[in-house]
């Protein structure tokens, strides 16, 4: 059954090992932003320094794995229709809009849908890592200078992910301008169990 994460808002659900994710842009040019944690152990998360280490690539797509702070793989990508994703920002929060755009109004962010969905697993703002932005394009210069450009991603594009371990997720419908081509969208997600 497809679920629909409304726009600017977030979901946090268990997934079980070998159980696969797809991940859905059911209109276009929307990014989601996705974290991991270990069922059994909430303390070992996504990490994105090992991911990128590990997969010697900062553009992470079908055939890579996403790897936790404890150098253990979480996730393998299987299939990835759009193939631009980001693994260096970290979720959008209060203080990004305050930050890098002088917005000090209250502003939807992905780490405040993140950690209020996931607190019913006991989760704090705190343990929130940096999320892998999936459909997100950020492109960088020769002499490093990071620029966000609106998604590739058309609409159905999607990502399939199998856990490698018994996981909780959490997803969101980012909230950012600049990251969704200044329009917010929904994202859709799938469940697809193991066959045991």
């Amino acid at each position: 059954m497809i679920e629909t994460i409304a726009k600017q808002t977030g979901a946090a659900f268990k997934l079980n090992k070998g159980d696969k994710l797809k991940v859905i842009d059911p209109q276009g040019e929307q990014v989601s932003d996705m974290v991991l944690f270990n069922a059994e152990d909430k303390r070992e998360k996504l990490s994105s320094g090992k991911t990128l280490d590990f997969e010697e690539t900062i553009l992470i797509t079908k055939g890579h794995h996403l790897w936790s702070n404890r150098s253990r793989k979480m996730m393998e990508i299987l299939e990835d229709t759009n193939g631009r994703n980001d693994f260096l920002l970290a979720p959008c929060s209060p203080e990004t809009f305050q930050i890098m755009y002088q917005n000090p109004e209250y502003h939807p962010s992905c780490f405040e849908n993140l950690y209020t969905n996931l607190a019913q697993f006991g989760l704090e703002p705190d343990d929130v890592p940096t999320a892998f932005n999936i459909f997100m394009n950020v492109q960088f210069a020769a002499d490093g200078k990071l620029t966000v450009a609106p998604p590739t991603s058309k609409a159905g594009d999607y990502v399939l992910l199998e856990a490698k371990m018994d996981l909780i997720v959490g997803l969101t419908a980012c909230s950012a301008e600049q990251s969704n081509n200044y329009s917010f969208k929904p994202i859709q997600y799938e469940i697809i169990k193991a066959q045991n």
